[in-house]
């Protein structure tokens, strides 16, 4: 197992080859196969903290890819109209207040709340704080947990001119054909429509939502959650930026799903995700062009997609990657997350030595709890909606929820506990965030507060509040950083 051959390119075909490339140098070749003649979906513009780690396994400087690819900073996402129509909350990275290993901050604030003294939970998050105020900062000091908004195709260039003295070999060309071995199936070569074939020991899948070697030739099978999260198009267009370039993500809910806003330094991109069953594509055109900021870019481009993971990431010598292992959909910005993951769980399980059928079933077994805790954590913002002024919103608020989602939400609703597994991504303060966000008051919390006399418990919060405060003000606003920061990149 030496050969390593990436069907496709784009972010996940770049982003394998690019890691790869760069951890296990001589031990392995890989070619990298994509055609000019085929787009990328190219929607994902915008990404979590895990993306910074990932660079630095890549040995990516921070401001020159901030530079290239024309990104800005992302500190999290709004959501407006979701829980009610005129109510916003913000989903941020970073922590909030300060736990204890009895209980998370949650209960602490809402004992505070309980006396009439605690602020709006966001109060405790320097990341809110910051992105409200529009402020960012980041450097050998800085202590913000960030994230980027990115243009998929610059990255993706951005990525191949790492490549370029790694030694991965770049082949032009589409697909014909996938060959497999007759008694094995293993896929043993792809045959271009140049004739021209490409051999290979190990194969990756980044072909998109077709899925070229892991479905339709390998037959992976894949698990539809289309029941769950029925949103199935998506337009997306660009437009020119009408303003400074705002440091988180905006999601604003209409009324058949919502619609995404991510300024980069050039641009916005804009994006109307919708339920087909509850919008006809016409009227999800009228309704993006009416809400657009800006002068059009770009023509609007129609996105279909179906929620869902394949059964299979990891069949047979084929990995999948990106939209070819699965789909849940933009709303928390996790694709890239997921390709990163992947990736780097390969790289810790190179079949050196030939596949295992362990290896396998350990590798999709990961890639399963994975997809299924970020799936629970999509339908939560869906399912805790108050909204009542259409039929799509109903029926995600009376959904039959994954029992998984609705044990957490019980346990929340309860006892103000949220928690974070082992193998899932987000942690106990998104969690929070959102159901808080969301409307979901609980009914109970630990009272390890009371341990506190009120006056100490009082102090602590506004000692917590004052502190981040005064870490905004010091802050630049995040468009004049990013000029600073990329001018100076320049010179």
């Amino acid at each position: 197992m030496k050969r390593v051959v990436i069907a496709g390119g784009g972010t996940a075909g770049w982003l394998a080859a690019t890691a790869l490339a760069r951890q296990l140098g001589p031990l392995v070749d890989i070619a990298l196969v994509e055609s000019d003649e085929i787009g990328t979906v190219g929607v994902g513009e915008s990404t979590i903290p895990t993306t910074r780690t990932f660079h630095h396994l890549l040995g990516a400087d921070e401001r020159e890819f901030v530079c290239a690819t024309r990104s800005s900073f992302k500190l999290g996402i709004s959501f407006e109209d979701w829980g009610r129509i005129g109510e916003r909350y913000f989903h941020a990275f970073g922590i909030t207040g300060k736990s204890t290993w009895m209980g998370d901050f949650q209960h602490f604030w809402l004992e505070g709340r309980a006396q009439g003294f605690a602020g709006d939970f966001g109060d405790y998050c320097f990341e809110l704080q910051a992105a409200k105020a529009g402020k960012f900062y980041t450097g050998a000091d800085g202590k913000l947990s960030y994230a980027y908004h990115l243009e998929a195709s610059l990255y993706a260039r951005y990525l191949r001119a790492l490549t370029e003295t790694a030694g991965v070999r770049r082949i032009e060309g589409k697909i014909k054909q996938v060959r497999q071995h007759t008694e094995t199936g293993f896929i043993h070569a792809l045959l271009l429509e140049s004739g021209e074939t490409v051999e290979g020991d190990l194969f990756i899948d980044c072909t998109g939502f077709r899925g070229l070697l892991i479905e339709q030739t390998l037959k992976a099978g894949f698990e539809d959650w289309s029941h769950w999260l029925p949103t199935d198009s998506a337009l997306a267009v660009q437009t020119r930026s009408v303003g400074p370039a705002l440091p988180y993500t905006r999601a604003i809910a209409h009324e058949a799903g919502w619609q995404w806003r991510i300024p980069l330094q050039h641009r916005v991109g804009n994006g109307f995700v919708y339920c087909s069953d509850h919008l006809s594509e016409d009227d999800a055109h009228r309704m993006l062009l009416d809400r657009l900021e800006g002068e059009l870019i770009t023509d609007p481009r129609l996105i279909r997609f179906r929620a869902g993971r394949r059964l299979k990431v990891w069949d047979r010598n084929c990995i999948a990657l990106g939209l070819a292992s699965g789909f849940v959909e933009p709303l928390e910005s996790t694709s890239i997350h997921l390709i990163n993951v992947a990736v780097t769980r390969l790289i810790q399980n190179f079949p050196f030595a030939g596949v295992s059928p362990a290896v396998i079933d350990r590798f999709n077994e990961q890639s399963r709890r994975e997809a299924e805790g970020i799936r629970d954590f999509i339908i939560l913002h869906y399912h805790l909606t108050e909204r009542d002024d259409g039929d799509f919103w109903r029926r995600m608020r009376d959904l039959d929820i994954p029992d998984s989602l609705a044990q957490r939400i019980a346990l929340f609703r309860d006892n103000a506990t949220a928690y974070q597994a082992s193998d899932e991504l987000f942690r106990v303060d998104s969690w929070v965030q959102v159901m808080l966000g969301q409307g979901l008051q609980p009914r109970g919390y630990h009272h390890l507060a009371r341990l506190m006399r009120p006056d100490q418990l009082r102090q602590a919060l506004a000692d917590i509040s004052a502190s981040i405060d005064r870490a905004v003000a010091k802050l630049p606003e995040h468009q004049a950083f990013l000029d600073e920061y990329c001018s100076a990149k320049e010179g």
